[in-house]
């Protein structure tokens, strides 16, 4: 199975596509104008089976607006401490170098937006959620 996740928000959008056998396809941050465009190339262009969409800040208006775009199914998932959890992945991978080394990880701050990480993690929950009994 192969979802497209949508972290949302006012602003900008975190989208990522999460294959259930390869993992990450793709991830990207979009302005928040042009997120059903760019989950209409998405769909196409990655055949995904489900469009996911985080159920915090700015989900009612994201759904709207891509409901009546959508042939594919759309579900709104939990999107608990996927932003913390997103923090973690990132510095994963994109460990700190230099003096940065020293600093504790809760300590710093990602210098760039991670709201495609928080969707990678929303599709990566959706789907552990589907393989289980």
């Amino acid at each position: 199975m192969r979802v497209l996740a949508i972290d949302p928000g006012r602003q900008k959008c975190g989208l990522a596509v999460v294959d259930q056998q390869q993992g990450c396809l793709a991830r990207l941050i979009v302005d928040r104008s042009q997120l059903k465009e760019q989950v209409l190339v998405w769909l196409e262009q990655w055949k995904a089976e489900k469009v996911l969409v985080g159920g915090a800040t700015g989900s009612k208006t994201v759904v709207e607006e891509l409901k009546a775009s959508l042939s594919t199914c759309l579900s709104v998932v939990d999107e608990f401490r996927t932003t913390e959890r997103a923090r973690t992945r990132y510095f994963q991978d994109n460990p700190p170098r230099g003096w940065w080394r020293l600093v504790p990880l809760g300590l710093q701050v990602p210098p760039v937006a991670i709201d495609d990480y928080a969707a990678v993690i929303m599709g990566e929950d959706y789907l552990k959620a589907k393989e289980k009994p």
